[in-house]
């Protein structure tokens, strides 16, 4: 099984995630730009975040044989500082980097005035660059925080096929498939969508433009939700090649069209350099390839180990 993890927040992960991560058979990922927890204070705290998102997180990811890549973008939740209206500015140098294939996180938080202005100012950037865009819909009052988004996205003129709409649910599959965007769908071990309801998802509305992600940040998430849901898929009847479609050549296909993904099969570890700028992740060897342990043990625990799901999130 090969894994194309389209939005996770590896800043905010371990090393050991990573070494799980390939032994799970992810290869690739992107990382939204998101809020870290604590309030930024000033643009030049994003400028040194995103600097970290296209240079050291790059490498960090590549010492364990996974292709990193990055969205950008000033996060709908901190678009409410207006301390931060200066991070707009220095946008464009960031959407020009290599390694940089989308716009995002962008969208609601809270739906406020300063959320929509800063929203469709980065529907304009993406625009201009001829990115993807990913958007975050709110996690309060989600079926009309999706169709405010929708509402924006359509009077942006971009191509819908072009907008990755995430953190969906049962309740906002259908408006988005009838809006030609692409659906995303964050795996959570409590909360948002589990393996067995993004099972259920699939086989009520098929494979077309959906991508699965497990979003894992500083919160109580997982970096191997990605692999869960595609053990159900094979449990549930999909085929192999359904679960790399929704796993690997949705995302690909997606995020492709910045035309700067990077997949070709040489970043594996040994095969990179051992430092950034002088600085190593490394105390003692390199990374061995994979990981230390059987990925297989704690793979088979995964879905069941998260316990009873409710409903839709």
């Amino acid at each position: 099984m090969r894994i194309f993890d389209p939005h996770i927040h590896m800043t905010s992960r371990t090393t050991a995630d990573y070494q799980a991560m390939y032994g799970a058979g992810v290869r690739a990922l992107v990382e939204p730009a998101f809020w870290l927890g604590q309030p930024r204070t000033s643009v030049g705290s994003f400028r040194d975040y995103f600097d970290g998102l296209v240079g050291w997180e790059r490498f960090r990811a590549a010492q364990f044989g996974i292709r990193h890549h990055c969205a950008i973008a000033l996060n709908p939740k901190e678009a409410n500082d207006p301390r931060l209206a200066g991070v707009l500015d220095i946008l464009p140098r960031y959407l020009a980097k290599d390694g940089v294939v989308a716009v995002g996180e962008v969208g609601f938080d809270s739906r406020t005035a300063e959320e929509e202005k800063a929203f469709r100012h980065q529907l304009e950037l993406a625009r201009e660059f001829g990115l993807p865009v990913l958007v975050h819909t709110p996690h309060r009052d989600k079926v009309e925080g999706t169709r405010h988004t929708l509402r924006l996205v359509a009077e942006s003129g971009i191509d819908p096929e072009m907008v990755l709409v995430d953190h969906l649910n049962e309740t906002t599959v259908e408006m988005v498939l009838d809006s030609g965007c692409v659906l995303g769908f964050s795996i959570y071990p409590d909360t948002k969508m589990s393996p067995d309801r993004m099972v259920r998802v699939l086989s009520e509305h098929g494979l077309d433009r959906m991508v699965v992600n497990s979003a894992a940040d500083w919160g109580h998430s997982d970096p191997l939700t990605t692999l869960y849901t595609g053990q159900k898929m094979l449990a549930a009847g999909f085929t192999a090649d359904d679960v790399d479609r929704v796993l690997w050549r949705n995302p690909v296909e997606f995020y492709g069209r910045s035309g700067r993904l990077l997949l070709e099969d040489d970043a594996g570890p040994g095969t990179v350099p051992a430092t950034f700028s002088g600085n190593s992740i490394l105390r003692g060897e390199r990374p061995e390839q994979g990981p230390k342990t059987d990925p297989a043990a704690g793979a088979a625990a995964g879905p069941e180990a998260q316990g009873p799901k409710g409903g839709p999130a």
